[in-house]
């Protein structure tokens, strides 16, 4: 019997975790998984007693304040599996840990294949993170095929599975979301993506619902509607009470969908989500900020492409804003918002710049999660 082990840290990276172990599951019914991640994995009977909050850490100085938690967790995981014995270990998302727990399995002799799923952006930044990367795992799972020609030359085999933001939600219902939710079919609707890490919540959540608010006042007979991840769903939940305008708190996964469908425009923290709310086929305004010693290495030694949202890295160009670091500002963001709300024009001609963007990422139009699966079932 084929045993897969998958390890995740961070919200993100669950999400696509669950989604493997059902396409693994799909193509080998008697597949055994075993597993590390959040909620959406233990659901699907991946789980172990290994805490994981405090690792989905972003940035320079907070990765050194959780180094000792990082090397502790990466010991904790490498001896679980090490006991667990798999046939190989897919390890998911989180650059900076999992090439570590790689490492530990390398060098204490576990036999079982090392898949990394999903590679750190090399095309973007630190190119010779591939040369790291192929020195500890035997095969990357990468979404665009532009990045395989940094691996190459390190030998590392890799395989392109597309985008997993693009078939992970069936396509939402937003009219029943707003008939469920009691909010007329005509009122616009702005979504507010406040983030999934501890650090987004004091970084970037405040700006968000400040400049959500400011687009909430300005636009009239507007609903505000929050997706909530369940990493920080105790912070969102207090940063919304806190809020002098209502907000619709989105808990249930399977409603998520739905609720991407019936935003108008939805401003979200940079990362995953902008895809998937693009799918939907809601106008994004994104926005992140770092520490400002991470931002200043990466704007002056390593941050190599012009976007951050994959959706303007696929049509070159600013279909999504994006209000990063110094242009992170509640007012910049709020008038974004209010533009596409008052605007048709430039709405439409934002949502046609999706389209076209998620079509290019969408590529073969195979589902990622189906790719790879496929692949790790070939190695393992």
């Amino acid at each position: 019997m084929t045993h897969v082990f998958l390890v995740a840290a961070e919200d993100s990276g669950d999400a696509i975790g669950a989604d493997v172990i059902d396409a693994l599951r799909a193509m080998n019914p008697d597949i055994q998984i075993s597993g590390i991640g959040g909620e959406r994995m233990k659901t699907r009977g991946a789980h172990t007693d290994v805490d994981m909050s405090g690792l989905a850490v972003l940035g320079l100085i907070e990765g050194l304040k959780a180094y000792g938690r990082v090397k502790q967790a990466v010991e904790d995981v490498a001896a679980i599996i090490a006991k667990a014995d798999p046939d190989s270990v897919v390890l998911i998302d989180s650059w900076g840990f999992m090439w570590r727990v790689a490492r530990a399995l390398k060098l204490r002799g576990v036999r079982a294949k090392r898949i990394k799923l999903i590679g750190p952006q090399v095309w973007a930044t630190r190119p010779g993170r591939a040369r790291v990367l192929a020195q500890w795992v035997d095969h990357l799972l990468c979404i665009h095929p532009f990045e395989q020609p940094f691996y190459v030359k390190w030998g590392l085999p890799t395989t392109v599975i597309g985008n997993p933001a693009l078939h992970r939600l069936p396509m939402g219902d937003g009219a029943g979301f707003r008939q469920r939710h009691d909010i007329p079919a005509d009122a616009p609707i702005i979504g507010l993506l406040p983030g999934s890490r501890a650090s987004e919540m004091r970084r970037v959540a405040p700006t968000l619902f400040d400049a959500v608010g400011q687009a909430h006042r300005a636009t009239s007979g507007s609903h505000v509607v929050c997706m909530v991840a369940p990493s920080v769903a105790a912070e969102v939940e207090r940063q919304a009470k806190a809020q002098p305008y209502p907000v619709t708190l989105v808990r249930d996964e399977a409603e998520k969908a739905d609720a991407y469908a019936a935003m108008t425009v939805a401003v979200a923290c940079s990362g995953t989500v902008t895809t998937e709310l693009a799918a939907q086929g809601a106008a994004v305004v994104t926005g992140y900020r770092l520490g400002w010693i991470t931002w200043a290495l990466l704007r002056g030694f390593l941050f190599k492409s012009k976007y951050s949202a994959l959706v303007n890295v696929a049509a070159n160009r600013e279909v999504i804003p994006e209000f990063i670091q110094t242009r992170f500002r509640a007012d910049l963001i709020a008038q974004s918002t209010i533009t596409r709300l008052e605007n048709p024009a430039v709405l439409r001609g934002q949502l046609q710049g999706q389209r076209n963007a998620i079509t290019v990422m969408k590529g073969t139009g195979k589902p990622a999660a189906e790719i790879s699966a496929e692949t790790i079932l070939r190695l393992s």
